[in-house]
This record gives C-alpha cells, structure tokens and sequence, in this order.
C-alpha cells in the first residue's frame, strides 16, 4: 500500500501536488515501487490521504510527463520501465577546449559535476535573494494582468524602461524610457548592438584584456578584433591613439567600472581622452556597465560625460537578481534606439514580459538596496582574504580591487596561466586564464580570480602544492603531484 506523509499545514511546505510527486518519484528511484506496479486508483488514493482528487489527478498527470508512470485506459496508472540514465560522457578533448571561449561557458555551465568554478563571472546562488525572487514570482502569478503566455512589447515593459532612467540618474546619465530597449541579459544587448553596427571586414576595438565571450560573439560576424592595452585606470589612450592611426574602427567595445577581468575602474582624465578620439575620428563607444551596482561608491563612466550622443549603455540585472531571468537593457540616442529595437525585433521578436516585470517588482519593492549592501560587505570579506591567499602563493596582484567580485593575478614564473589552469582542471578546479581575455588569445601570465569561490579549501590547497611543485623543481627536487583529492 502507497502511504504519503504529506504537509498539509505548515507555511513553508511545498504545494501537494509537488509532495506527492517527489514522493512517488523517489520511491521508483529507490526502487521500492518496480515497473509494471499499479499506483492507488485516484479516489483511494485522495481518500486515504484527505486531499482533493484534482491535486492527485494532477500529480498523476505530471509523473506521466516525467516518464515515471503511464496510464492505461480503464484501468488506472501503473509503474513504466524506466531505462538508467546514460552515463556523462567525457567529451573529446574537454581539456584541450577547456580554455577556448565556448570551452569556458560550457565549464562555467555545467552542473553535472563538483567542480570549483573560481573562473566563473557571477556569484554563487546563495549569495543572492532567491527566496524573494520566489515571493515574487507567486506575487506575479497571481495578479489577472500579468502576462504568462503572450509575446512582450518591442521594446520592453515600460515600467522597467521608466525605472531604469531614475537608476542611470543616480550614475549621473541622463535618460528617457523611450531611449531604453530591454534585452535578454547584456550578452543579447551587445549582440544587437553588433548585428546593427557590424558586418564582416569591418574593424572594432576591444579591451585588452577584456570580456571573451564578446570577442567570441564578434568573431562569428566576421570583424577584426584590434585590441586597445587596458591599464588599471582604463584604456592606454597613447595605444589607442597609436592604433587610430592605422585603423578605421566602426566601434570601440569597454568597460568603465569594475573592469572585467581586471576589476579597475577608468580615471576621468582617461575618460575625456577616449571621448575626444571618438569624436575626432568618428566611432561609437559601446559601455559595457554589467558589474554597476558591485561598486560601492561614485565613478567615471563614459556615458556620464557623453549623456548618450555617442556612447550605447550596456546594463544588467542577471548579476544581482538572477541569471536566469536574463534581464539586461541598452540606453542610447532615441533614434538609434528605434533601430536597435527593429533589430531585436526581427532577431528574437521580443524579450519575456513576465520576467521583466519580475525584476520590476523585486526593484521597486524596496529590498534590492539592502541585498546590495550585504553583497558588498560579503565581497569586500571575500576580497581581502583571497588577496592574502594568492600573495602568500607568490602570485603579484594587477592592482587592488575597489568592489566587485574579481582579482587580476600574475601567476609566478609562468608564460601562459593556461598550464596552470589545465593542471588545476585535472583537480576538479576551474581557473580562468589570462589568454581566453584575450583578443586573439594570446599566452598570457594572469589569471582571474573570482572571490566569492576562492574561499573554497580546494584552491588553497592546489596553489600550495603548485608552488611547492614549481620550487622543487626550480631546486630539481622531486615533489609529489596534487591529486586533487581533499
């Protein structure tokens, strides 16, 4: 006999539909229910248990979806054969690949596995406020207006566009809704960004080091990437200005705040020089603000001193609210916003409604402000510990971070980091190299740390016995190899 305990009282109990599913599937996983078994006919079983049958319908219903049971016409549901899932497979040349740019977000993706992912871009879930996204998602759901199954209006829900101008005051831009173009994450921004402005041939500036994942999206239109050398105060502009002079680049891809990877943050004076060369040799400047609110106080951004007539903005939510609502905004010059907004239209028709309506909730509710805060202060713990971490490893610091979540560090004695990173991928350890920030992925000595995963024992451990390794054989003494093992 099939006998549930089920919580039919307490606050946080999950809903009975989800009770009794889970129960269910973990008794055919455990095997104490065998293919072929019949389940309790749906009155009984709703009898025995003092719920309604439309729950236990459901419930049914959904474990047949799932491949758990199938039902059989007059008789009632009955125990399907399940065949054993197949075995992961290690595909070829994983760690080869690890460190090319699809190779890295394929790493950065994967949840089949423990692997420390210090080479990641975004904080661990639990850093962040699901219990509120949760809130306010059945908050949402519940509400007759909200849209659950029709498309989004082109370009976005005006609410959030209205509220993103009072945000962007706050950083000194000045805006208005009809300026803004709601977008599935920032990547998607860039991306119609570059189907708008690019075609194949054409010439781009880029961050050296700077975001890969741009570069890999770039080079899928056929551009040619010249990358602009980055010093801890922004872009070396006598390189620029060198650069200009052999190159005619339609664009000029950056970061301002918390520069990614290095963490610096650009200087005025460097703004109003990168400024200068853009109008003087007439090419757009596209500002990448991603990691905005990790900083904890007043900076220089490009579109602060430009307000929008040559500068695109470039922000996100998908960073402190949840990657998986992939909510993210462009700002520009209205008219260039109409056109950015037909491009996203006949590339993806339109963005989900109801998740930006989500983050418009969890914006205006009041608490994202104090999520801030406790981030911050986190980050800021995490920080100086990873700092004495890899100082205490030899390795020199880029420069010291002011807010935000990454370190830029020189590994010692290494030409490429991607040594390094293929023998910590060996350990289960994700590392981020310096060569994959690169615009042609060149060897690079430096590597991007991460904070908020670089507390993990795991990584003190593997840079310990790698130092070790290095020393002994500087001194040809042989050192036992790091097994990866705690």
């Amino acid at each position: 006999m099939l006998q549930l305990s089920l919580d039919t009282g307490s606050e946080t109990a999950l809903p009975l539909v989800d009770q009794i599913v889970n129960g269910i599937r973990s008794r055919i996983d455990d095997r104490l229910l065998r293919p072929g078994m019949r389940l309790p006919p749906i009155r009984g079983f709703a009898e025995r248990h003092e719920i309604s049958r439309f729950t236990v319908v459901e419930a049914y219903d959904r474990l047949v979806a799932l491949g758990y049971l199938h039902s059989r016409r007059g008789s009632g549901f009955y125990v399907a054969t399940r065949h054993g899932a197949p075995a992961i497979e290690q595909r070829s040349g994983e760690i080869e690949r690890a460190f090319d740019n699809a190779g890295v977000l394929h790493q950065s993706l994967d949840d089949t596995s423990d692997r420390l992912k210090v080479g990641v871009g975004w904080l661990p879930p639990e850093w962040l406020d699901e219990a509120g996204v949760r809130r306010n998602i059945r908050t949402l759901a519940r509400r007759a207006d909200t849209k659950v199954i029709s498309y989004g209006t082109p370009q976005g829900y005006r609410p959030l566009r209205e509220q993103i101008p009072l945000r962007l005051a706050g950083l000194g831009i000045g805006a208005r809704a009809s300026q803004i173009v709601l977008t599935h994450g920032a990547t998607q921004a860039l991306d119609i960004i570059a189907r708008y402005l690019l075609k194949a041939g054409d010439c781009v500036f880029v961050d050296d080091p700077g975001y890969w994942n741009l570069f890999a999206n770039l080079r899928l239109y056929g551009v040619h990437l010249v990358g602009v050398p980055r010093t801890p105060d922004g872009p070396d502009t006598d390189a620029l200005e060198a650069l200009l002079a052999e190159h005619r680049p339609k664009a000029f891809f950056t970061h301002s705040v918390l520069h990614n990877p290095t963490a610096g943050n650009l200087s005025p004076a460097i703004a109003f020089r990168v400024l200068q060369l853009a109008e003087k040799h007439d090419f757009l400047l596209v500002e990448d603000d991603t990691y905005a609110d990790f900083h904890p106080g007043p900076a220089t951004r490009l579109a602060q001193l430009d307000q929008l007539r040559r500068v695109i903005y470039v922000g996100s939510f998908s960073k402190t609210l949840s990657a998986s609502l992939r909510v993210g905004y462009l700002a520009c010059d209205p008219d260039l916003a109409a056109a950015l907004t037909d491009v996203k239209i006949v590339s993806s028709v339109s963005t989900s409604e109801f998740s930006e309506r989500l983050v418009y909730l969890m914006l205006t509710e009041g608490h994202y402000r104090k999520l801030m805060e406790r981030v911050h202060e986190r980050l800021a713990q995490a920080t100086d510990r990873t700092l004495r971490l890899l100082e205490r490893n030899g390795m020199r610091i880029y420069a010291e971070p002011r807010g935000g979540m990454f370190i830029w560090a020189e590994a010692p004695e290494v030409s490429d980091a991607a040594r390094l990173a293929g023998e910590a991928a060996t350990a289960g350890i994700m590392l981020a190299p310096g060569s994959i920030f690169r615009p042609q992925m060149q060897p690079s000595p430096w590597l991007r740390f991460n904070v908020a995963y670089s507390l993990d024992p795991r990584l003190a451990r593997f840079l310990t016995a790698s130092r070790e390794r290095s020393a002994a054989e500087a001194s040809r003494v042989p050192a036992p190899a790091f097994s990866g093992i705690p």
